[in-house]
Formats: structure tokens, C-alpha cells, sequence
């Protein structure tokens, strides 16, 4: 199973922001340059963050996105729930985990349990835990 560009730039960028906010808005064009990650695709992913109440954008001079909650309250599940059509393994999966097939697949279970072990790891992550993580690699780094 591959996690689209969508899922992995939305993260990266939600990291940057986080990262770079220091309590002031970020612009999309800031992270662009730093995370290389096109302006037009970043603004299409925070309209959807903004949508799923990860960011709120903060408009005129000086604006630009924060954070709509605190980064302990963002898991990394919610952040890709956000720009994703879906989170489930396979295509005969419904966003409930529930199989659309005509007849209960067979091997329904397995594919049920890969989906919620998928959706408990990234809810166990939250923006905080790798904000830190980002920091901690940039210390290590300059030193």
C-alpha cells in the first residue's frame, strides 16, 4: 500500500508550518521554498486543511496560515483524513471499513484489520511528536 503525494506533502507542510510558526502565520509560499512542494499544489492541500480545521488563514499584510488548533490536538490520521478521498487498503472498502462487494469477501477480515492498525498508528502520532522530531534533526544538523 503507497500513501499518495497528497497524505505525504500535507504532513511535511503541516510540519514546516509548525515549525516556523513561532505564533505567527506562515505563508504558502514560505513552506513551498523550504519543503520544495509547488505553491499551486500546497494551496489546493490548505484549502482542504482549512476545510477539516487543521489551519485557518489569516488574511492581508503579514498573513498567511496557523494552526486552527495546538499541534498536541492535530494527529497525523486527521491531517491526511483531510486532503485524502480514503484511507482503506483496498478498493472494495467502503471509509467505514465495511466491504462493498455483493457477498462478504473472503478475506474481508484481513483487509478490516490492516485498515485499523493503519488508522491507530497514525492517530497515535500528533503534529507535536513530529515537530520535535523535525527540531531535533535541524539541532543535530547545525551543530
Amino acid at each position: 500500500m503507497r500513501m499518495s503525494t497528497k497524505a505525504q506533502y500535507a504532513v511535511r507542510a503541516m510540519v514546516n508550518l509548525n515549525l516556523h510558526s513561532g505564533g505567527s502565520p506562515v505563508t504558502l509560499r514560505d513552506i513551498s521554498l523550504r519543503e520544495s512542494i509547488s505553491l499551486t499544489y500546497l494551496e489546493q492541500l490548505f484549502v482542504k486543511l482549512r476545510r477539516g480545521n487543521i489551519v485557518k488563514s489569516v488574511r492581508g499584510p503579514g498573513g498567511g496560515y496557523l494552526l486552527a488548533r495546538p499541534a498536541r490536538e492535530i494527529q497525523v490520521d486527521e491531517i491526511i483524513d483531510s486532503v485524502e478521498e480514503s484511507l482503506v487498503p483496498v478498493s472494495c472498502m467502503d471509509q467505514k471499513n465495511g466491504c462493498v462487494c455483493d457477498d462478504q469477501c473472503v478475506t474481508h477480515n484481513v483487509w478490516h484489520g490492516l485498515a485499523e492498525r493503519i488508522r491507530q498508528f497514525l492517530a497515535s502520532i500528533t503534529l507535536a511528536d513530529l515537530t520535535e522530531e523535525a527540531q531535533r534533526k535541524l539541532t543535530q544538523s547545525n551543530s
